[in-house]
């Protein structure tokens, strides 16, 4: 229910406002609104937050979501004001923050693979909006994340998302494809997840694994 309230006095976006009854509806048991893919992500990030995990997400435009299917931070549309029902829900709940970050992904991936090492108890997630977005930073996937264990002995949790990858896209898009991503790392060290729309809401969404014993998602 915490992931559809907002203060007294806040006036939302007539369009985020239906989203967050239908959230409403759902934490209510009405089955009338589908379980879809922005809801089961804070469902997941909630469940962290609630068990004291800090959370870090960035990326362009990843506060609204790529395809408007997060909107992880909320404005007021008289005053706009911001509110961010996640870093809301309790207190002693872990910090969440979330970034829309510039399209200089090296440096942005890189900042945000330095500060995995130094939180390791944290999920810390960089988003590329589209597979070519994710172009900019293939020197650090290649050099530093995937590589990271053999050249120093050294693991990062970062999560990499990428909405679009190889799929039917144009080939500068289709750059990213997630077995590109994965081909030249150790075994252990990554995994690739596609997912699906769920087909009902009592479905989930399919993985396909690119490497055995996984620690990160793609």
């Amino acid at each position: 229910m915490k992931l559809s309230r907002v203060p007294d006095g806040f006036t939302l976006n007539d369009k985020v406002a239906k989203l967050l009854d239908g959230r409403r509806k759902l934490a209510e048991g009405d089955g009338s609104e589908p379980f879809d893919w922005g809801i089961g992500e804070h469902l997941a990030f909630a469940t962290l937050l609630d068990e004291g995990a800090p959370i870090r997400f960035s990326g362009q435009d990843s506060r609204r979501g790529t395809f408007s299917h997060r909107h992880a931070v909320l404005a007021d549309m008289r005053d706009g004001k911001r509110y961010t029902p996640l870093a809301h829900l309790r207190q002693g709940q872990g910090r969440f923050d979330i970034f829309d970050s510039p399209l200089s992904e090296a440096g942005v991936l890189g900042f945000d693979y330095g500060w995995s090492l130094d939180m390791p108890e944290a999920l810390c997630c960089w988003e590329a909006q589209f597979g070519d977005f994710a172009n900019g930073a293939q020197v650090v996937i290649d050099q530093f994340i995937s590589s990271a264990e053999d050249k120093w002995n050294r693991l990062s949790s970062i999560v990499l998302l990428c909405h679009t990858g190889s799929k039917g896209r144009a080939p500068s898009t289709a750059r990213h494809g997630s077995s590109a991503s994965c081909s030249s790392a150790p075994k252990t060290t990554c995994r690739s997840a596609i997912p699906r729309p769920p087909r009902s809401s009592s479905t989930s969404s399919g993985g396909r694994s690119c490497a055995p014993g996984a620690s990160r998602w793609w």
